[in-house]
């Protein structure tokens, strides 16, 4: 069985290397201070990434999950901060937005993702319930022709860029999960306030949101019927592209580090010499490779959201082998790894999230693990078709 990508798939992972690598990668350290990429977000505009996850009936390029992960894995080679910028375009917002919303809401937000004059946040997490969304407060009561929204929403990306929110909210106090719709919101509702900021280690800033008493139209609940099952599918898109980053973060460090053993000298050699080092490059390839096999094969169960198990374990395995592998990286470096002028500090920090967002390891293993015993066939693994 072989596996090769297209001429077109080629083509624009080509093309996003070449700008990641000569022009995002120099530029990485600037945004550690939490500093938007406006400048590579606009390239990236230019060349239609910005558009890959919109039809082409709004301007977008209409591409599937694995092509959308390609390009993110090639972004966070260089780019860790923008790498997160864009999968805030092509991910769970935008998905949602295709998938559930209004054409009116489609014709003014989707055009101006494709062109990067609209940026989009997602608001999941409360301060207190994260994974837990049973227990999520933020509610929009129906009153008329109108909804009301009140609540509050934490550790949320590119609230001082972002012109509308895709808000996972109660609806009319429904409890449990069941009751879990959402709204969208845009900025400049009045009542939307920012109340807390936090800047993370791996560069991007994130902030807390309050809603109070906030007017929107009808039209704004883009998900209310069996609504927490409809966005959890469209959310396992994110459970692709989020891995896809941490995948492509491994394989930045990992060319660090095979240009940093051959460069570096120690003894009177350099240090791949050394059968230590050779082997952790060996163990890093293999990881590499093991994870891009898992997560490409979850994308490809994407129709046109991915399968959510082959999703939840190529989230977890791709999470987890960047940060062995980019700690590996900064041992092959030594103490020059720990600095910030060496880019595979950033890789690891960066890759410290991937375990954390779009649903915990420890959520997703239990996810799977409840699978395996309620489906795993009796005569013995087959592969793909046991689930």
């Amino acid at each position: 069985m072989e596996f090769k990508l297209t001429e077109d798939q080629r083509r624009i992972v080509g093309t996003v290397r070449e700008l990641t690598q000569n022009n995002f990668k120099p530029r990485a350290l600037k945004y550690m201070d939490g500093t938007f990429p406006w400048e590579n977000i606009r390239e990236l505009a230019n060349i239609g990434v910005l558009g890959m996850a919109v039809p082409e009936e709004y301007g977008g390029l209409g591409m599937n999950v694995f092509d959308t992960a390609l390009v993110l894995e090639e972004i966070a080679k260089g780019c860790y901060v923008t790498a997160m910028a864009v999968m805030g375009e092509v991910g769970v917002q935008t998905k949602i937005i295709d998938a559930f919303a209004p054409e009116s809401i489609k014709r003014r937000l989707l055009p101006a993702v494709c062109k990067g004059e609209a940026i989009l946040a997602v608001c999941m997490t409360e301060p207190h319930a994260g994974t837990d969304v049973s227990n999520y407060r933020t509610n929009a009561d129906i009153v008329g022709d109108k909804l009301v929204l009140n609540g509050v929403k934490t550790l949320i990306s590119r609230v001082d860029e972002a012109q509308a929110f895709v808000v996972f909210s109660r609806i009319n106090k429904a409890p449990g999960r069941s009751g879990i719709g959402c709204v969208m919101i845009e900025k400049g509702t009045p009542g939307f306030t920012t109340t807390a900021r936090y800047h993370t280690m791996g560069g991007e800033n994130l902030a807390e949101i309050r809603f109070e008493n906030c007017e929107l139209p009808l039209e704004n609940l883009i998900v209310r019927d069996d609504g927490f099952r409809r966005l959890l599918k469209a959310f396992n898109t994110q459970r692709c592209l989020n891995p896809a980053i941490s995948l492509g973060l491994a394989e930045g460090a990992f060319e660090e580090s095979v240009k940093y053993a051959r460069d570096r000298t120690a003894f009177g050699q350099s240090i791949g010499e050394f059968q230590g080092i050779r082997f952790k490059l060996a163990d890093m390839y293999r990881e590499i490779e093991a994870a891009r096999s898992i997560l490409y094969r979850a994308c490809a169960t994407a129709n046109p959201f991915p399968d959510p198990y082959q999703a939840a374990c190529a989230k977890v395995f791709c999470n987890e082998m960047s940060l062995r592998v980019t700690s590996e990286a900064i041992q092959i470096h030594g103490g020059y790894g720990f600095t910030d002028e060496y880019p595979v500090s950033r890789f690891y920090r960066g890759a410290r999230y991937g375990s954390l967002g779009g649903g915990t390891s420890e959520t997703l293993k239990e996810l799977v693990g409840k699978m395996i015993l309620a489906n795993f066939g009796v005569d013995g693994f087959l592969g793909l078709n046991t689930f």
